[in-house]
């Protein structure tokens, strides 16, 4: 079992949440996006698009190839006017060349069999001079242990044929800095970060949500069943009533258009 994106039941798995401070705090320190045009490639439920509008971008184009998401994220932004959101591809958005400042593409690529497409349709919006962003997990991100603020850790702890998974598909560093070039890019940063996911006030909270696999295409993976077992493990290594604050570790990738 893997998530459809395109399913009308599945349409809030990426919506219902808002980045926090820590991601926005790496963002400025790689550029300043006041007055900017980004383009979020990828964007699900329009999450981040918020967050770039947030950041004092002038304009944001969330584009996503689920036609669901789409209308998720449209609905979750309405009456912001520098926020618009388009079904295409990554690797063909229908955007215009030379249209965007920024490129931001989060939790995209490893849905992806190769990236240079991807990569090279980046390129040609950004205008000269422009930075693409993108901000994936390595298997080496993944692959740390569990902990009261690693919650993903516990998920291969519990079930380790879903860790084997995330290795397959996940991103390697030296991947993504050969497509970044190939495509044109220079002057690349490399950086890795742990990023706030989301505060609950206590384990019910989390157990709720990781029920509902909100924003979490590996739990797609395990049936009804083992998904409860999970939250069973997981339950036993945290505290019933104490605040839970999920934290997951990131790499993101930053590269010039010449």
């Amino acid at each position: 079992m893997s998530i459809d994106f395109h399913a009308p039941t599945n349409r809030f798995s990426y919506a219902g949440r808002e980045a926090q401070p820590d991601w926005a705090a790496v963002i400025r320190s790689l550029v300043d996006p006041a007055a900017k045009r980004v383009a979020d490639i990828g964007c699900g439920g329009g999450i981040y698009s918020a967050a770039w509008a947030d950041l004092g971008a002038a304009e944001v184009t969330g584009v996503d190839f689920s036609a669901e998401m789409v209308r998720t994220a449209s609905e979750r932004n309405r009456g912001r006017p520098n926020i618009v959101f388009k079904q295409g591809d990554a690797r063909a958005t229908g955007l215009a060349s030379d249209s965007a400042d920024i490129v931001f593409e989060r939790a995209l690529i490893h849905h992806l069999k190769d990236y240079d497409a991807c990569f090279r349709e980046a390129a040609r919006l950004l205008v000269g001079g422009g930075l693409a962003i993108v901000q994936d997990r390595t298997p080496e991100d993944v692959a740390l242990a569990g902990a009261p603020e690693h919650i993903r850790g516990y998920f291969f702890e519990c079930f380790p044929r879903l860790l084997e998974t995330e290795k397959v598909r996940r991103p390697t560093e030296q991947a993504v800095e050969r497509a970044l070039r190939g495509a044109g890019f220079g002057a690349l940063q490399t950086v890795t970060v742990w990023e706030t996911r989301k505060r609950h006030d206590d384990f019910r909270g989390l157990a709720a949500d990781l029920r509902g696999r909100v924003g979490r295409s590996i739990l797609h993976a395990l049936t009804d069943g083992e998904l409860n077992e999970l939250v069973d493990f997981i339950g036993r290594r945290l505290p019933a009533n104490a605040p839970v604050v999920e934290k997951d570790r990131w790499t993101i990738w930053s590269g010039t258009k010449a």
